[in-house]
């Protein structure tokens, strides 16, 4: 053990055992840190816990990347394109490829004895990955698809359910507008409820062989295809790869395009982008709080050591030594800030993520509960990041030792 970290570990020994002025600026800073590590740890639970339960969301409705025809517009009538890719293998084979599902949209108008309303049926085959709204079902179940014969059962949302008055088993007319104008009737087997109301109001789910007829296409002919991945953070280079393999044109082919739900939903995705810019602020006013407070502590524990240091500097400590003493000592105080501040961050995290205390209005958040994400990895890289940054501060504040002689400290009252 070198003496410095002996020196460190007595002055903390004897911190606990007395009182006055110093421990209570002492006791503040600790405080200071302990707030500001927690803070930071629910701001970021926070924002985290947002963006991923909102991207979720989005991407269940639809997926991380969509495959359409280069002609196809932003409306919901879309252009076909087969569904027996040659490529299909190829994207399979891919690393990080989750699911690959063919789909049709189509917008409608349900109509029932009291109601109308305008919606986006979205068809789908036997195929489909229904785990997201399973998750989400609030009545019923989920409608069975086959590829050999069509079902006229459909999933609807609560909040169409709602609006237009409809229950489990009740059937509706659909009027699709088209030349001629064509009417189906279906019957709701499921309601779901996501909360993300821009969608709930707006999409019916029923199977693709309806749309397909509707839309006068031949057997296999598709919108396009939804590719889901295991990691929306690595969506640029999927993009990149998957254009790679279904881009590429010769005669006679369709043109095919790759778009990412970064693209397709851009408003709902930049504002979640912002959400990482407050996130940022709150992290450098709390840091810089905390490390102002620990300056402080540092600079009132120096001056009540006058004595010490010139004692010890009498007997030949250096002043890199003597600095060494209070940053050790001041570290010491950083790890009881940080240790206190974790345990009420996670402990109000993880109140929040079981018990939902904090509410918002679906509404305006796409969420009932504010939603929290604890991952180690965020954790640590907060608790040393602050840490080292904390400890970096009062490096400069401790150079004041090098200005104390042991002449002065034998004058210092």
């Amino acid at each position: 053990m070198n003496y410095e970290f002996f020196i460190a570990k007595r002055l903390v020994e004897r911190q606990h055992k007395t009182s006055g002025f110093s421990r209570n600026i002492i006791g503040i800073a600790v405080a200071g840190i302990a707030v500001g590590i927690a803070v930071m740890l629910v701001s970021v639970a926070i924002v985290t816990g947002f963006k991923n339960e909102i991207s979720r969301k989005v991407v269940g409705f639809g997926s991380h990347i969509s495959i359409t025809n280069y002609d196809s517009n932003s409306s919901y009538e879309t252009v076909p394109i087969s569904g027996d890719q040659t490529w299909l293998g190829s994207l399979w084979d891919m690393d990080g490829i989750r699911s690959v599902s063919r789909y049709i949209t189509k917008a409608g108008i349900v109509k029932t004895d009291e109601y109308l309303q305008g919606v986006v049926f979205k068809g789908v085959d036997g195929g489909y990955d229904w785990s997201f709204f399973e998750e989400y079902l609030v009545e019923g179940k989920i409608p069975e698809i086959s590829d050999t014969a069509r079902t006229n059962d459909v999933l609807v949302s609560k909040s169409i359910a709602n609006a237009l008055n409809l229950k489990l088993g009740d059937s509706f007319a659909s009027y699709f507008i088209q030349n001629p104008p064509r009417m189906r009737k279906f019957t709701v087997v499921g309601i779901y409820d996501t909360q993300l109301e821009e969608f709930d109001k707006m999409y019916i789910f029923a199977d693709i062989g309806h749309l397909r007829k509707l839309n006068g296409w031949d057997e296999g002919q598709v919108s396009g295809f939804e590719v889901k991945v295991d990691d929306i953070g690595k969506l640029d280079e999927y993009c990149r790869n998957v254009s790679q393999i279904c881009c590429s044109y010769s005669p006679g082919c369709e043109i095919l395009k790759v778009t990412s739900i970064k693209d397709e939903f851009p408003g709902i995705f930049d504002w979640l982008s912002l959400l990482d810019m407050n996130v940022w602020i709150i992290l450098i006013l709390m840091v810089s709080v905390t490390g102002f407070n620990m300056i402080s502590g540092l600079l009132v524990l120096i001056l009540e050591r006058v004595n010490m240091i010139g004692i010890l500097k009498s007997i030949g400590a250096t002043n890199r030594s003597v600095r060494k003493v209070f940053l050790y000592f001041a570290s010491y105080l950083i790890v009881k800030g940080l240790l206190w501040g974790n345990v009420i961050g996670l402990s109000l995290c993880i109140l929040q993520k079981y018990f939902g205390i904090v509410k918002l209005d679906p509404a305006s958040y796409y969420v009932t509960t504010v939603p929290i994400n604890l991952d180690v990895i965020n954790v640590l890289i907060l608790n040393v990041g602050t840490l080292s940054v904390i400890v970096l501060m009062m490096i400069l504040p401790s150079f004041i030792v090098s200005k104390i002689t042991p002449a002065d400290s034998m004058r210092f009252e």
